[in-house]
């Protein structure tokens, strides 16, 4: 296993000072088109009322899964294009076997501090705890063993996590972690990292506003929606970010990025109906991402990697 004390295995290049201009145009077309693209949704029934598309699938989703979660990868070409950069500093190289730990612990660390963070809550709001599942069982065949139904979820968290996910996670991290993270390093590392973090949570406020992850039916809303949404941001994007400087390379955030999607709903297999989402039982709930804060302040201060 890695330890804190490990230093990246790439070569960042680094400029001196914030590139202002081209944080500016990357921000102005990653914000630009995810706002547009919740704006279509908005306009065309929102999240409850969208048309169905092919295969059943809400337009919703199609814009969400597309041109929502891709527009920080098309900022990084847009602000390429528009400012001449260039493209000898992608990151988009694997490098798997100098980087083999980072890989795996991208791939296995998530859903551990997901299901620690989902015990958490559990522990602290026992009503919604339901040991039998009950919800959950409406959806399974017949007679189906609990325990077993809840390995195979495992199992196919680490196997969809790995693959399809990765890749529209892709989309994301080749834009927050791949470009926008490298442009606020003069900032310093742990800066860079806590800044990005606040910008990556505000980019999904247009999705809160439709009443995405937390719903409508909260104290504050969509406010304290805003606030849970950066508070997990910035906690997850901690990581994220030490496993991209690790590697020199997009892949461990994305498969990180990819595995917290997988795992982020596990939680709902022992929740009641009503638990408060601000809260948990996702990843997104303030309490659920508390493991992950910790790991997160432990990596800023003992990690080389936010020291250089």
């Amino acid at each position: 296993m890695a330890t804190f004390g490990d230093a990246p295995t790439g070569s960042n290049t680094r400029t001196d000072s914030v590139e202002h201009r081209r944080v500016f145009i990357f921000l102005v077309v990653a914000f630009g088109l995810a706002g547009a693209t919740a704006l279509v949704v908005f306009a065309t029934g929102g999240l409850t009322n969208s048309p169905q598309l092919a295969f059943g699938l809400p337009l919703w989703l199609v814009l969400v899964s597309t041109f929502y979660m891709f527009s920080p990868a098309v900022a990084n070409v847009v602000t390429r294009l528009v400012t001449d950069e260039g493209w000898d500093d992608m990151r988009i190289r694997p490098a798997v076997r100098s980087n083999a730990r980072t890989y795996l612990l991208a791939w296995l660390v998530p859903g551990l501090l997901t299901a620690i963070g989902t015990v958490l809550f559990f522990a602290a709001f026992p009503a919604y705890f339901d040991p039998n599942a009950s919800a959950f069982r409406d959806v399974l065949p017949a007679g189906a063993p609990l325990g077993l139904v809840v390995v195979v979820q495992l199992l196919q968290g680490l196997v969809l996590g790995a693959t399809l996910n990765t890749v529209f996670a892709f989309g994301e991290e080749l834009g927050w972690r791949a470009y926008l993270l490298q442009k606020l390093l003069p900032l310093g590392p742990r800066r860079a990292v806590l800044v990005l973090g606040v910008i990556w949570g505000a980019w999904h406020w247009p999705l809160i506003a439709l009443g995405y992850n937390y719903g409508f039916d909260y104290v504050g809303a969509p406010w304290t929606g805003f606030l849970a949404m950066v508070w997990m941001t910035t906690a997850t994007g901690t990581f994220l970010a030490w496993v991209a400087l690790r590697a020199d390379s997009v892949w461990p955030a994305a498969l990180g990025h990819g595995m917290i999607n997988a795992f982020a709903g596990i939680g709902f297999i022992f929740a009641t109906s009503g638990a408060p989402s601000l809260l948990g039982p996702t990843v997104v709930g303030a309490v659920v991402a508390i493991p992950w804060a910790v790991v997160a302040v432990a990596l800023l201060i003992r990690s080389p990697v936010f020291a250089t």
